[in-house]
């Protein structure tokens, strides 16, 4: 069972519009996919298991249809995996494409005594085969990256633990990529400054109690 709290949105997110470096499309936003959580494998964030997405026909928008596609046994660069996520496609809607694609996995994190525990979509990966422009975004929505938790108590042993371990990653992904990462949007839960957590407002030594909507 998870030892940790989940918020049902990000606590931060970073995107990265690829424009220079690859061109629009599934089959670059599956290569974009597999060079990104490399490096968050690598920063053991992100271990990928599984991608899902949604459908669109084009004029007509979503077709209600979602497709999870595991990847057990196979990885993000395997050279028949987009047409394994093309063979999903709906029989009802035979010109339907490729939604933003989700990257699924298990990540590591460290309690205040640096013990491992490995955590379902510890990090969430998105990447966008949009005719428009290619872009990935990573989010979080934990309370580990932040010097505060959900209850808003300080847990400084957790936050630095963690918290570095994702600015390394989103460093290295900035470098991996060879584009510059933008802070999302802000949420209840928080939202980015440079690559990491925002300081929230804080009052007599303790930061928001964000549990009311957990």
């Amino acid at each position: 069972m998870s030892l940790l709290m989940r918020a049902p949105r990000e606590c931060a997110s970073w995107l990265w519009e690829l424009n220079d470096n690859f061109t629009p499309g599934l089959q670059s936003a599956i290569k974009a996919a597999a060079q990104a959580s490399e490096v968050f494998k690598n920063h053991g964030l992100l271990n990928p298991n599984g991608l899902e997405w949604d459908w669109f026909v084009f004029g007509l928008g979503g077709t209600g249809v979602h497709t999870r596609l595991s990847l057990a046994g196979k990885s993000l660069d395997d050279a028949l995996l987009v047409e394994r996520v093309l063979e999903c496609r709906p029989s009802g809607f035979p010109d339907a494409q490729v939604g933003d694609i989700l990257v699924t996995g298990t990540g590591i994190w460290l309690d205040s005594n640096g013990n491992e525990h490995l955590e379902e979509r510890l990090v969430e990966m998105t990447v966008s085969p949009d005719s428009t422009g290619l872009s990935v975004e990573v989010a979080v929505f934990h309370d580990i990256w932040s010097e505060f938790d959900f209850h808003g108590y300080p847990h400084p042993e957790i936050h630095k633990h963690n918290a570095p371990r994702l600015t390394r990653a989103l460093l290295a992904l900035e470098s991996s990529l060879g584009e510059i990462g933008q802070p999302g949007d802000a949420t209840y839960f928080g939202s980015a400054a440079g690559y990491g957590l925002q300081e929230p407002d804080v009052l007599d030594g303790r930061g928001p109690d964000l549990t009311d909507l957990l």
